[in-house]
């Protein structure tokens, strides 16, 4: 026998001596370990791969295979004490970490194996080659996901993204789907914006295709951008103009997968995984999913906005599962949490999202320590855990076979009020400041305005509510007229100014009308408590045995088109009242009283420039100085835009210690005729009050100035979406036009004295913080020197505004 011979000969017998000693452990096992012995008995075929891959048959037959990566050789697998350390490796699959448990990582989930006390008891010393290791593993996976179907669900990904592959919102592909078609990750168009998308992973054969994770933060990009899996081996997401705008931070991957679990993931040339979606949650947990410890889910801010919002779940190092709300947009946490698990002193907990439906707390050994949700559910179902806009974590479920018809069903809610549950020292609660909480018919939270308030923003209730009048005012004659509407069962439980008692009914409201800094009165059981502005943690329930008084002023409404600034008349008559007291006074000493007046005088001027309340009614526009608009605007540095009627600059003036926003426009150079109708013709313009007319708010004429005060449109003019990058939907470019025919209408046929706009074109429509269209620019022709123009009216004169009377006079 030759060389070769021998050595062929002595490797055989290894190998034999190998087989008869695994068949030996296994034969114990079986003895010991049941469980064990059995699936032992149903993968008996497993086989190595030299691409470092396991594959077995499983019970009902299916080829699985398994790739694998060990962190340190396995000839040095074996008890240590707990003075050796092992550094964690970096989505490897072994680890030891104790004496008695091993850690390892499958499709990027992190598995404690506490090998003596649950696999086989009797093991006293661990020295184990890769087949009995291996099926360890395999043990601890199959017991984890519930069945083998499931984790065959795992193990069978599609990996047949590869390097420069792309996709775009409108040109297929526009997604990447699992092997099923269930899930997808790609481009996906936003509800409210159909021109608007997200980077999601979503369910995809649902009706809406729910989204269950984001990529950048849930910002969405416009139908130019585009998703590339790069050659360095990255995922990036790109602008129009091919700026990178995200990507998962690790390179060289080889291949990418869309697996039926709905985890997307990067893996490497020796299949270990890189990145993964699993790993890097947003709002929801599905199926198979873990949620380590330190690892948080953060509720969009709206149903239809995806960036981060309000409310927080977290998996804490102290053992705790908690919600916590957020302070936006800064995510500061207002703590105490508002919901926990109470399960302090455990460790390496996670909470643990089982394919039966079950959610719950695992300690390291994946043994329960909470149960969140015991629901039992069928494969026939979809599955998503989401914590939602409103600050609620709910398990929803889905029959596969009515997606047409069918709608996701809530099984469980975490907590089951959170009206009641979050009140907080700190920030507005559940809903917004001087809202309340309560409930729709779906179980979902509805904020809802008290009487005489409305909405900040409609679309986003959860930015609270304003009143919609003067709040009232603690300088003298500021005490009427105001009145009370009632309301039952309400409480704001954190806007306390004082505390009554004993009191009844008609003694509290009499109090609070009396206190210029009460908002609310809130009676119950001879307690009166009286509230201040921003009410906060605002709740509604039958057990709340309240009766709540909203005081509210009888007359000028916020929602009228005029602006409130201190009424001359009034000012003057309280500061001449007292001047004249003090003249009678100090009569006899005229050095002092030059002072007084003098004094007096700054004062009121200095008020007037302060304190522009734009709320209530007046007769006429407020008369600045041209040193009052120089001071608001910053010296006219901010320069909004330019036109043929002159230029627009930015400024704000201080309203009730607050800053108030205003566009002040620099007129041309006027007609000589016209110089002497200026007043009149801009209180003309001052006249005209309507939801889609720019409201003019005051001017100034003073020597060769002459100045515009308009209230502020923060939406800008409605050429940059024409023309911009951000176009406008079809809905709203029609609501957009019937406003505009509406503010027109009004011009031409209800305001006292009618006009003609005459320039009606894209810089002359402004849209405001709600996207209403807003006519500017309206009226001026008469104050103008501008190119002359014929129009096809017939008229010689400006283009941009000429009154009904001119026009039908120049067409006789």
């Amino acid at each position: 026998m030759g060389r070769r011979e021998r050595t062929k000969e002595r490797k055989r017998e290894r190998e034999e001596e190998g087989d008869d000693e695994l068949e030996s452990e296994r034969d114990e096992m079986r003895k010991d370990c049941p469980i064990a012995g059995l699936l032992f008995i149903s993968t008996e075929k497993i086989a190595f791969r030299s691409d470092r891959s396991l594959t077995f048959t499983s019970p009902k037959g299916e080829l699985i295979r398994i790739p694998y990566k060990v962190s340190v050789p396995l000839s040095k697998i074996q008890r240590v004490s707990p003075s050796e350390n092992v550094n964690k490796p970096n989505q490897k699959y072994v680890q030891i970490v104790t004496v008695d448990d091993y850690e390892f990582w499958f499709m990027g989930v992190p598995f404690r194996l506490p090998l003596i006390l649950t696999v086989c008891r009797h093991i006293t010393g661990i020295h184990v080659d890769d087949k009995s290791f291996l099926f360890y593993v395999i043990f601890e996976i199959v017991k984890r996901f519930d069945t083998v179907q499931n984790f065959t669900q795992l193990t069978q990904a599609d990996t047949n993204i590869t390097l420069g592959e792309t996709l775009t919102p409108l040109t297929p592909p526009t997604s990447w789907l699992s092997p099923s078609g269930d899930f997808a990750f790609g481009f996906r168009p936003l509800e409210s914006d159909p021109t608007q998308f997200l980077l999601a992973v979503f369910f995809n054969k649902v009706p809406n295709q729910t989204v269950v994770w984001t990529a950048n933060g849930g910002k969405t990009t416009n139908n130019q951008s585009k998703a590339v899996f790069t050659q360095d081996g990255r995922l990036s997401l790109r602008d129009h103009a091919g700026n990178e705008i995200w990507n998962t931070s690790v390179t060289a991957a080889t291949s990418a997968a869309m697996l039926d679990t709905g985890n997307f993931m990067l893996v490497s040339s020796n299949s270990s995984t890189l990145w993964q979606t699993f790993d890097n949650p947003t709002d929801t947990i599905l199926p198979g999913q873990v949620l380590q410890e330190g690892t948080s889910l953060y509720a969009r801010l709206t149903d239809s906005d995806y960036s981060r919002g309000r409310f927080e779940l977290g998996v804490q190092p102290d053992g705790n599962l908690v919600l916590y709300s957020l302070a936006y947009p800064t995510a500061f946490r207002y703590r105490p949490a508002y919901w926990a698990s109470n399960t302090w002193g455990s460790v390496h907990v996670q909470l643990v999202f089982g394919q039966s439906g079950k959610l719950y707390l695992a300690r390291a050994n994946n043994s329960e320590l909470f149960t969140v949700s015991s629901v039992q559910i069928t494969e026939d179902h979809f599955q998503r855990a989401t914590l939602d806009s409103d600050g609620v974590f709910r398990h929803y479920t889905l029959l596969k076979n009515k997606l047409t018809t069918g709608s996701w069903d809530v099984q469980v809610s975490t907590p089951d009020n959170i009206c009641e549950s979050l009140q907080t020292d700190v920030g507005s609660g559940a809903c917004g400041f001087n809202s309340y909480c309560t409930f729709d018919s779906d179980g979902r939270v509805n904020c809802q305005c008290p009487p005489k308030y409305s909405y900040l923003d409609p679309d986003n209730k959860y930015k609270g509510c304003k009143p919609d009048f003067i709040s009232q005012s603690c300088e003298p004659g500021g005490e009427a007229p105001f009145d009370f509407v009632e309301m039952n069962n309400v409480d704001w439980q954190h806007s306390d100014v004082e505390t009554l008692n004993p009191m009844n009914e008609a003694q509290c409201k009499d109090n609070c009308l009396k206190d210029c800094f009460c908002l609310v009165a809130v009676y119950s059981t001879e307690t009166c408590r009286k509230k201040k502005f921003p009410l906060s943690n605002g709740n509604l329930g039958s057990s709340i045995q309240t009766n709540v008084f909203i005081k509210f002023s009888k007359y000028n409404n916020t929602n009228t088109n005029t602006i409130y600034l201190p009424s001359k008349s009034d000012n003057g008559k309280r500061n001449w009242k007292t001047l004249v007291l003090t003249a009678s006074i100090l009569l006899g000493s005229s050095v002092l009283l030059n002072l007084v007046v003098v004094s007096a005088c700054v004062y009121k001027r200095k008020r007037r420039l302060l304190y522009r309340d734009p709320g209530g009614l007046v007769p006429s526009l407020c008369s600045f100085t041209y040193k009052e608009l120089e001071f608001a605007t910053k010296g006219f540095t901010e320069e909004l835009g330019r036109g043929a009627f002159g230029t627009v600059y930015k400024g704000n003036i201080a309203y009730s210690e607050s800053q108030t926003l205003i566009a002040v426009k620099k007129l041309g150079t006027l007609l000589e005729e016209a110089e002497r109708d200026f007043t009149n013709e801009v209180n003309t313009i001052g006249q005209t009050h309507h939801k889609n007319l720019v409201r003019l708010l005051g001017f100034c004429k003073e020597g060769e100035h002459r100045l515009l005060v308009y209230e502020f449109m923060s939406n800008g003019s409605l050429s940059k979406y024409i023309f911009g990058m951000n176009c406008v939907e079809w809905t709203q470019r029609a609501q957009i036009a019937i406003s505009i025919a509406e503010g027109l209408a009004y011009l031409h046929e209800e305001c006292r004295k009618q006009i003609i706009h005459c320039d009606i074109k894209p810089q002359n429509i402004l849209l405001d913080e709600n996207n209403v269209a807003r006519i500017s620019d309206f009226g001026l022709a008469k104050l103008l020197r501008l190119e002359q123009t014929r129009t096809s009216t017939g008229i010689r004169g400006t283009i941009g505004g000429i009154s009904i009377g001119d026009w039908r006079a120049k067409r006789s």
